[in-house]
């Protein structure tokens, strides 16, 4: 498994997709999880980079949180509009964990509120979710082929055109 800046260093084609088509949507990707009875669910999250991990903090108590509970697997993606991804798109494959490091929740709360005047600071995290890397996978189109671009931590990126 890899940390935001661990996949970054080892998937920058794929990394730059995600973090342009993140920003792009205004921080808005779907999140996959397992829900109880084994069946996929599919929930709106914005996920925030900060201090070199990938966070994905949101409500306590939603579904989606106590899936991750449960079961930490996840897939990320890149909420797209375009059938032709004429801009691209990613997927991040991982688990969570509860990162209970109260200091970083206080300060990702005041970047929070800097950022977008959204007040949690004081605010008590739970829970608090880090992911770490298991897998990534982007697509683009170059000189009218599909570009399907693959990544696993320990491994370069290799690309299939199709």
């Amino acid at each position: 498994m890899s940390t935001w800046d661990e996949f970054t260093a080892g998937a920058p084609r794929i990394a730059e997709v995600f973090t342009r088509r993140h920003a792009a949507t205004g921080n808005l990707c779907m999140l996959a999880t397992l829900r109880s009875d084994g069946f996929p669910r599919i929930s709106p999250i914005e996920p925030r980079i900060f201090e070199g991990r990938l966070l994905l903090v949101g409500m306590p108590g939603t579904t989606k949180f106590h899936d991750l509970a449960r079961d930490p697997r996840f897939c990320l993606h890149t909420a797209t509009v375009d059938t032709h991804v004429a801009e691209g798109d990613a997927k991040l494959f991982g688990r969570v964990r509860d990162e209970q490091d109260q200091a970083l929740h206080q300060r990702f709360a005041e970047a929070l509120f800097a950022e977008t005047g959204f007040d949690l600071r004081g605010r008590e995290f739970r829970p608090f979710y880090v992911a770490d890397l298991t897998g990534a996978s982007s697509v683009g189109i170059a000189d009218g082929a599909l570009e399907v671009t693959i990544w696993k931590p320990g491994e370069p990126e290799r690309v299939v055109r199709k």
